[in-house]
């Protein structure tokens, strides 16, 4: 009974990793919601929104498709008005690691010391589009 016991959180593991990959968004199934919308597109616009990238004058919605939802959104204020960014970014694991020690003198002695690691998410993006007027203007692939 104890190894059944063991393997339960196992399978709950795998299980929860199949319908997290099940769910990812891609080109494909974000076109498919869109398909009335996606089919009034021209070919060469269809072709890159398949591939996942943006072209110059594509609206919102054709990034969407593209790229999904952006992961952060800020408007940078520029002459003549102000361009709206979209970042899409990944995440990966970071490390770190610290070390230190102590000791005292006078009236007795003593040392210590310790060694600390930590991990925490690292953004790296994968790429910026910039809107003016609802419209890319420029954008920015990043190789990671």
């Amino acid at each position: 009974m104890k190894a059944r016991t063991r393997r339960l959180p196992i399978l709950l593991l795998v299980l929860a990793s199949l319908v997290a990959l099940g769910c990812a968004s891609t080109p494909a199934s974000r076109i498919e919601k869109e398909q009335e919308l996606f089919d009034t597109y021209p070919p060469e616009t269809q072709e890159k929104i398949r591939a996942g990238k943006v072209d110059i004058g594509f609206d919102q919605q054709m990034v969407r498709m593209a790229l999904g939802k952006p992961d952060e959104t800020s408007t940078e204020v520029v002459e003549g008005g102000e361009t709206l960014l979209w970042g899409y970014t990944k995440s990966r694991p970071g490390i770190s690691v610290g070390v230190g020690g102590g000791g005292g003198i006078g009236g007795g002695g003593g040392m210590g010391g310790g060694v600390g690691m930590g991990s925490g998410p690292r953004k790296d993006y994968i790429a910026i589009i910039e809107f003016r007027a609802s419209k890319v203007t420029k954008a920015r692939y990043f190789d990671n």
